[in-house]
Order: C-alpha cells, then sequence, then structure tokens
C-alpha cells in the first residue's frame, strides 16, 4: 500500500509523494530530490538536517519524538511544537495523507 504525503520543501515547491510502509519520511523525500533536505547523517538521528515542520493531515498517528530527537530538536532555533526529525518518522498507513515543510538549514 502506499503512503501519500504532502512536502513542501524549503524553495516552497509543494510535491505529492508516495512511500512504503516501514520506509522512512526523510528517504522519500530525499530521493525524491526536494530542496532543503540535506540528510547529512544518512538518519542516524545525529545531525537534524532533515528537520521537518508537520503542518497537517494524521498528526496523532505519529509516535512522539525519542529523547534523542527531542534533543537535537532543542538545538534548533527554528524548531517547533510540530517539528520532527524525518528520519525518525517510519511511514506506516496509518500516516497516510500526511504533510511537512522541509526547514531550511539554520
Amino acid at each position: 500500500m502506499s503512503i501519500r504525503l504532502t512536502v513542501q520543501d524549503s524553495d516552497g515547491t509543494i510535491l505529492s509523494l508516495e512511500g512504503t510502509e516501514g520506509e522512512s519520511l526523510m528517504s522519500v523525500i530525499r530521493d525524491a530530490g526536494a530542496e532543503g533536505l540535506l540528510a547529512m547523517c544518512g538518519g542516524c538521528c545525529s545531525c537534524a538536517t532533515c528537520h521537518v515542520v508537520v503542518t497537517g493531515g494524521p498528526v496523532d498517528a505519529l509516535a512522539p519524538p525519542s529523547v534523542d530527537e527531542q534533543d537535537l530538536l532543542a538545538g534548533l532555533s527554528n524548531a517547533t511544537p510540530a517539528s520532527r526529525l524525518s528520519c525518525q518518522v517510519p511511514l506506516s498507513p496509518s500516516l497516510d495523507g500526511l504533510c511537512v515543510t522541509v526547514m531550511a538549514e539554520e
């Protein structure tokens, strides 16, 4: 089953993407070539360069961020309560319709 996502990249371009269960949100966005998602650590939750803000869709279906993710987000000046590291969001059918905005690197 494809999981539909709407992504606004850091240039403001809106992308309609699809991922599969178990794939990370980061890999879907990165593979689509979205502007602004650097993902320098490759998904190891060690750099925060895959920062996104969840803007809509099934927000309640997201698992809460881990302590490590919270610590990295706390170091960002542009973090919001809806901020997530996209490498830490595994896709599942319950996230179908999720909307996120890629945050520009600080």
